[in-house]
């Protein structure tokens, strides 16, 4: 019977690691006949696990998705990598806050010893950043509404609050086609296609105001550049404003907005200041660290403010001449 249990166990964990497994293949993994995996097959479905299977002799199985939720099964790695997870991932999400250690603190009671020693072996402390935090946390519903939205591909209709929180004027407010979520230096943002603009955009999630969903579906376009995160990192026009740090300073750069904006680090903000010019704004923990950050641009600066970061530029050229 042990050895029974734990087979069962061990077949719904790859089912839930993969889509689609043929017999053979399953059989072979487990070290069973084709018939005995059928009768264990049968085992789960009576567990609640709804198990499609397709007929002939390399039929294949699925796990699909049911009105119950029976329990989840992971692999020894598989719960040790959703343990640290939970204990590195903050979640920007307003009413989340406690979710992850509360999670972390029911998989870990469940784990057997030899998992709990592991975990327990690499507990971390997160130390909230500035990037982290420099955006407010997100409201769960909004952040439903848009994920649905992506999934679905279905057109979304929102407003967009300024970055001081307060709603734009009475109006048709936007229609777009929204294509992924990325998360970058801690800020959620929603890539999508303005159906008014002719054109891609890149908002942030936590200005958004989400109507209701419209059902109206849409054919996916294909991203510039190839994907979703760099679409978000090469635009300057994505509504950020700039991270928390205890020094923050703003120079025009001799470069185009599109290619500082590639390569800022994020909390930073790049704006357009004319033909082959951009305004560049960045922190860090020190004024000798932002000109640092300038210098990794290898382009003429000017209009250097303020005065404390003049000075460190001034100090770190005189130091590298001396060098």
């Amino acid at each position: 019977m042990a050895a029974t249990s734990t087979r069962t166990l061990t077949l719904l964990s790859l089912l839930q690691g993969r889509r689609t497994w043929s017999g053979p293949q399953l059989a072979a993994r487990l070290g069973v006949s084709t018939r005995t995996l059928r009768r264990d097959v049968e085992a789960l479905r009576g567990l609640g696990y709804p198990v499609s299977a397709s007929r002939g002799p390399a039929g294949t199985y699925r796990l699909g998705t049911g009105g119950t939720l029976p329990p989840l099964v992971f692999d020894d790695e598989q719960a040790v990598a959703v343990a640290l997870a939970l204990q590195t991932a903050p979640v920007p999400v307003a009413g989340l806050g406690d979710a992850a250690p509360r999670a972390l603190a029911t998989l870990r009671q469940v784990m057997p010893a030899h998992l709990r020693a592991r975990v327990d072996a690499v507990r971390v402390t997160t130390v909230p950043n500035a990037w982290t935090f420099a955006a407010p946390p997100l409201d769960p519903e909004v952040l439903t509404a848009v994920g649905d939205a992506v999934s679905r591909a279905h057109v979304l209709r929102f407003e967009v609050r300024a970055a001081d929180g307060t709603r734009p004027p009475p109006g048709p407010g936007h229609r777009v086609e929204p294509h992924d979520l990325v998360v970058w230096a801690g800020r959620w943002y929603l890539v999508a296609y303005d159906l008014d603009a002719h054109g891609w955009v890149v908002h942030r999630v936590d200005r958004l105001r989400a109507g209701g969903p419209t059902g109206t579906p849409f054919t996916r376009r294909e991203l510039p550049g190839g994907s979703a995160a760099e679409v978000v990192r090469s635009r300057a026009d994505r509504g950020d404003t700039p991270a928390a740090w205890q020094c923050l300073g703003t120079v025009v750069m001799a470069l185009p907005v599109d290619l500082v904006a590639r390569w800022a680090p994020g909390g930073s903000v790049v704006e357009d200041a004319g033909p082959g010019r951009c305004r560049f704004t960045v922190g860090a923990w020190s004024w000798a660290g932002i000109a640092g950050i300038l210098a990794t641009f290898d382009a003429d600066v000017s209009e250097v403010e303020p005065e404390p970061l003049r000075r460190a530029v001034r100090e770190l050229a005189a130091r590298f001449a001396r060098a």
